[in-house]
């Protein structure tokens, strides 16, 4: 069975190798759909009976691992150093600084690798977290996935 819960935030970044207008500062509102696999409970007195999990929990995991961190926050590469200088100097400033450009396909994988340990098996049956799929806006996204060697 899969189940997918969707969350949405705000966040800043640049794409500095861009040629086009998303290589200036500029922020996005933000939507991630995480989905599970999962054997439905079947467990009565339960409070998680007949779910796979329950969808505020999905919730709760997610703002505290992930979308709280970068919910309000500007998302910059490491290597895109005058950004990275200039964001340092802002007093109290909310900045991610990350490993890769913060492409809409950086970040699927990124919050796809966060979430992973996450969500594995958190109620005995067999729950793994299969797909996050990051919408930039509200016509481009990228899926980060289940690698076939998993």
């Amino acid at each position: 069975m899969l189940i997918t819960r969707r969350l949405e935030f705000d966040a800043g970044h640049r794409i500095p190798d861009h040629k086009s207008q998303c290589r200036h500062l500029h922020g996005h509102r933000y939507a991630i759909e995480i989905t599970l696999s999962g054997n439905i409970i079947d467990k009565a007195g339960d409070a998680a009976n007949g779910m796979v999990m329950d969808f505020s929990q999905v919730k709760e995991l997610a703002m505290t691992h992930l979308v709280g961190r970068w919910d309000h926050a500007f998302l910059v590469y490491e290597g895109d150093r005058a950004i990275v200088d200039f964001l340092a100097s802002l007093p109290d400033h909310k900045t991610v600084v990350l490993d890769r450009v913060p492409t809409a396909e950086n970040l699927a994988r990124l919050a796809f690798d966060c979430l992973d340990a996450v969500y594995r098996d958190t109620y005995g049956n067999h729950l793994r977290l299969e797909q996050v799929r990051l919408y930039e806006t509200p016509n481009c996204w990228a899926d980060a996935t289940r690698q076939a060697q998993d």
